[in-house]
C-alpha cells in the first residue's frame, strides 16, 4: 500500500498566535496614527517603543541575549503583518533586527553580544548597517571608506549613503565596512567595524527627503578620523565583505515578507473599496474588471507568501538558501509593485490621494525593488546560481 504524505502549509499556534498579535498591533497602533505622520515625514518612535515592549526587535534571538528565542521565520511574519499597515515601521523592524542586530549575533564577539544584543532584543537601541556608499551602490565591492589600525585604534574616514536607522534617538551604533587592507590576490581587504554613535567625527547628515517611507529613518553619513577601539572589529578582519553578503542573502527573505505584506494591503484595501464604492448603480467589486484586477493582486500576493516560506524553512533547516532567498524577493518586490499600481487604478482618483492608504503604499513600493539588491542583481543571483 503506498504511504500518502501530506505537506501541511498551515502556521504552528505559536506561529499563528504570533501573527495575530502583530495583526492586532497594526490595526490598533499602527493604523490610527501612521497616516499624519507620514504627512509630516516624521519618525514613529512612540510606535517603535511599543514594538520593543511588544518583544518584536527580539524575536529571533535567544532568551540569554534578552531575545524571545524565536526564529527568523517569526520575523518575517510579524513584518509582513506589519506592511499590511504601513511598510516605514516594518522596514524599521527589518532593518533593526536584520541589518543591526543580526550582524552582532552571527559575527560578533561574545563581549560584543552581551552589551549590545539585550538593548537591541529591548527595542532600547536600534543598530544600522552601513555599507552602501555615495558612489557604490549595488557594487559594494567598491568600497572607499578606510580603516587604519593605528596601535590599538581604528582610524575611519569615508562615507556611507541610505543608511536606515542611522539618526534616530535610538541608535546607538552603526556597523560600518572599510578597506583595511589589502589580499593577497590585490583586491580589497573588507572588514566591518562597530561605530558608536556620538564618536567624535561621525556625523549624521539630514535626512533624504524621499518619495516613500516617509517615517522611516534614513541618512548620509561621515566619518572623519573616527577612532574607535580595535576590539570594536565585529567578525574576522578581511571577512567583513563575505558577512553581509551573508547577511543580505537573510535579508531578502525578510524584504520579501515585508513585500508581500504591502501587496496583500493592497488587496484589503482593494476588496474593502470595491464592496462599498458604487458606480452605475452597483459596487464596482461586481463588474468584472475590477473583480478580476483583484484577483490577480490576490494571486501574487498568495505566489509571493509561498515563495519566501520556502526560503525562510530552508534557511532554517540549514539547507542552502540563496536562490530561493532571491526568488522570493524578486517575486515579492514585484507583486508589491504591481499590486500597488492596480490597488491605486481601483481607488481611481481616490487612489492618488493620502486620504487612502494605496496612495502611500504605491509611493512605499518602488524601493523594494531597489533596496537589498535590485531586481537586476536577483536576476543575476538566480542565474547565476543555475550555472550559467
Amino acid at each position: 500500500m503506498v504511504e500518502v504524505r501530506v505537506v501541511d502549509m498551515r502556521l504552528s499556534e505559536e506561529y499563528e498566535a504570533l501573527r495575530k498579535t502583530v495583526a492586532e498591533f497594526a490595526h490598533d497602533v499602527v493604523a490610527p496614527v501612521i497616516g499624519e505622520l507620514y504627512e509630516r515625514g516624521e519618525f514613529p518612535a512612540d510606535v517603535v517603543r511599543q514594538m520593543g515592549r511588544l518583544g518584536l526587535f527580539g524575536l529571533p534571538f535567544p532568551e540569554e541575549y534578552g531575545g524571545m528565542g524565536g526564529d527568523y521565520f517569526a520575523l518575517c511574519l510579524a513584518l509582513e503583518e506589519l506592511a499590511r499597515v504601513d511598510s516605514s515601521v516594518a522596514i524599521t523592524l527589518e532593518a533593526g533586527v536584520s541589518l543591526g542586530a543580526m550582524p552582532i549575533y552571527r559575527f560578533g564577539t561574545e563581549e560584543q553580544r552581551r552589551e549590545w544584543l539585550p538593548r537591541l532584543a529591548a527595542g532600547e537601541v536600534l543598530g544600522a548597517f552601513g555599507l552602501t556608499e555615495p558612489g557604490g551602490g549595488t557594487d559594494a565591492g567598491a568600497t572607499r571608506t578606510t580603516a587604519v589600525l593605528d596601535g590599538d585604534t581604528w582610524v575611519i574616514n569615508g562615507s556611507k549613503a541610505f543608511i536606515t536607522n542611522s539618526g534616530t534617538e535610538f541608535t546607538g551604533f552603526v556597523t560600518v565596512t572599510a578597506v583595511t587592507g589589502q589580499r593577497p590576490d590585490g583586491g580589497k581587504e573588507i572588514s566591518s567595524i562597530l561605530v558608536p554613535a556620538g564618536t567624535p567625527g561621525f556625523s549624521v547628515a539630514p535626512g533624504y527627503s524621499k518619495v516613500g517611507w516617509r517615517c522611516s529613518d534614513t541618512h548620509e553619513l561621515s566619518f572623519t578620523d573616527v577612532r574607535v577601539p580595535a576590539a570594536n572589529l565585529v567578525g574576522e578582519r578581511g571577512r567583513g565583505y563575505a558577512q553581509f553578503l551573508q547577511i543580505l542573502d537573510e535579508g531578502r527573505i525578510a524584504i520579501a515578507a515585508l513585500s508581500t505584506g504591502l501587496a496583500q494591503g493592497c488587496v484589503d484595501e482593494s476588496v474593502r473599496y470595491a464592496n462599498t464604492r458604487e458606480a452605475f448603480g452597483r459596487p464596482i467589486g461586481r463588474n468584472q474588471a475590477v473583480a478580476f484586477m483583484v484577483a490577480d493582486m490576490e494571486v501574487r500576493a498568495s505566489t509571493s507568501r509561498l515563495a519566501y516560506y520556502d526560503a525562510a524553512s530552508r534557511m532554517l533547516r540549514g539547507e542552502p538558501f540563496k536562490r530561493q532567498a532571491a526568488v522570493a524577493k524578486l517575486v515579492a518586490s514585484e507583486a508589491a509593485m504591481d499590486n500597488a499600481r492596480a490597488a491605486t487604478q481601483v481607488h481611481g482618483g481616490y487612489g492618488f490621494t493620502n486620504d487612502y492608504a494605496v496612495g502611500r503604499f504605491y509611493r512605499d513600493a518602488k524601493i523594494l525593488e531597489i533596496g537589498e539588491g535590485t531586481s537586476e542583481v536577483q536576476r543575476m543571483l538566480i542565474a547565476r546560481e543555475l550555472g550559467l
